[in-house]
């Protein structure tokens, strides 16, 4: 078959299309920002799912498939991402191309439990996509996964990893239960279900087969990357709702952290559901957990992701406040201090006032350009290539400061690893 995966660079959408690749689908890949292929032979192309809201817009991209697996989403509106426009408004848009052109076949993911609670835009925008495909005359398929848990991770998977790593075990407020699935459950589910002939007009709940706490499912991750247990820290209400509004700050520089307003309302609400209906579809109850994880012991790789997993925010919001600091220190108070030292080389005045000012800008640039997403990689290279430039003329005009006890110099070195570290950890899958 050709299979259309929407959403193919995420975490499900990614093991999908090596599943279908594998089983000898030719797969057809398409997202905003698509993955390089690697060893599959799959093709990617662009597009925005959220601006794709005329039927025709998809036309050229379904022809010839047999079949689509939509596996788009997003977490929260915000710079660049609709919540309605993915999960709706666009992919009611494909849904309605589909049945003009005649390609039956259409594997839908949701979100466990929007068909009983909405308390989000999230969810509502996504009980709306459910309803608009429903409203056709397709052979659909609606899965609502629970929070998904496999080798790979990514946003509240990739969370929970991070918490592991913690040298405490948090515990946070108003959380509901969880009843979390293996990757491979769910891609199994999007592979029986694309096939001809397979159950139709039906939506089933993705989960795992036991409810766990939130806390809980911290507790095994830490035991999965063989840590010892960690005592308990209870967070306070107000701590949660601060690091819940950071993300949100976050989110409007174009970041996508899993910890967001919306997150916060989604936990409160759980994430539970029926597996009976899809087990007795597949003829097989749905995976344990612990138990496949027990089956692949976490690796290395897997601690070096969950430790710095939460040290990834720290490293960029510092490293913008740095640069962003010492470009006002240069303009401000440093002002006269800067002059100083350039003239100190033998260069006058006013190419000395040139030189300061244009570094203090320069730096706030950069800083800027490191806090927000979309440039962050742009501002780091532009971070190493100034830092290089600085100790040349600092050695030529100052070489004294080589020799300084406090060491402007001698910090040069360490700030370009940190710089090296930021860029190794830049991507987010």
């Amino acid at each position: 078959m050709r299979i259309l995966i929407v959403g193919a660079s995420g975490l499900i959408g990614s093991a999908t299309a090596a599943r279908l690749s594998a089983e000898g689908h030719e797969v057809v890949g398409l997202g905003r920002r698509p993955a390089a292929p690697g060893l599959m032979k799959t093709a990617h192309v662009r597009l925005d799912v959220a601006g794709a809201t005329d039927p025709g817009t998809w036309d050229t991209h379904l022809r010839g498939v047999d079949a689509v697996v939509n596996c788009a989403g997003v977490l929260q509106d915000g710079p660049g991402n609709s919540t309605s426009g993915v999960h709706d408004r666009g992919i009611s848009a494909l849904f309605r191309a589909c049945e003009r052109l005649g390609v039956r076949r259409v594997v839908h993911l949701s979100a466990v439990g929007v068909d009983r609670e909405t308390p989000t835009e999230f969810s509502r925008s996504k009980l709306a996509g459910d309803q608009a495909l429903m409203a056709l005359d397709l052979d659909w398929v609606i899965l609502r996964p629970s929070v998904v848990v496999g080798r790979a991770a990514y946003g509240g998977s990739a969370l929970l990893r991070g918490l592991a790593s913690l040298s405490f075990m948090p515990v946070v407020p108003d959380t509901a239960p969880l009843q979390i699935v293996h990757l491979d459950d769910v891609v199994d589910a999007i592979a029986l279900c694309v096939r001809p002939g397979a159950p139709a007009r039906v939506a089933l709940d993705v989960v795992g087969p036991r409810q766990m706490a939130f806390d809980d499912v911290v507790r095994l991750l830490r035991t999965w990357m063989r840590w010892p247990p960690a005592r308990t820290f209870r967070v306070p209400s107000w701590m949660a709702g601060l690091a819940y509004r950071l993300g949100d700050v976050a989110a409007l520089l174009g970041w996508q952290p899993p910890i967001r307003s919306t997150a916060r309302r989604e936990m409160v609400r759980g994430a539970t559901g029926d597996p009976s209906h899809l087990a007795a579809i597949t003829g097989r109850p749905p995976r344990d957990v612990e138990h496949s994880l027990a089956a692949e012991p976490a690796s290395v790789q897997e601690r070096w992701f969950a430790r710095l997993y939460l040290l990834k925010p720290l490293v960029f919001g510092m490293f913008a406040l740095f640069w962003i600091t010492t470009g006002v220190v240069s303009l401000g108070p440093g002002w006269e201090r800067g002059i100083e030292l350039v003239m100190e080389g033998g260069t006058g005045r006013t190419l000395a006032v040139l030189a300061v000012l244009s570094g203090g800008l320069a730096d706030i640039v950069i800083g800027a350009a490191i806090a927000f997403r979309r440039t962050a990689r742009l501002g780091l290279y532009a971070a190493l290539l100034i830092s290089f430039a600085y100790a040349i003329i600092g050695t030529i005009l100052v070489p004294r400061l080589w020799f300084d006890p406090l060491g402007p110099m001698l910090k040069i070195g360490p700030i370009m690893v940190f710089n090296l570290v930021a860029l190794a950890i830049h991507e987010d899958r």
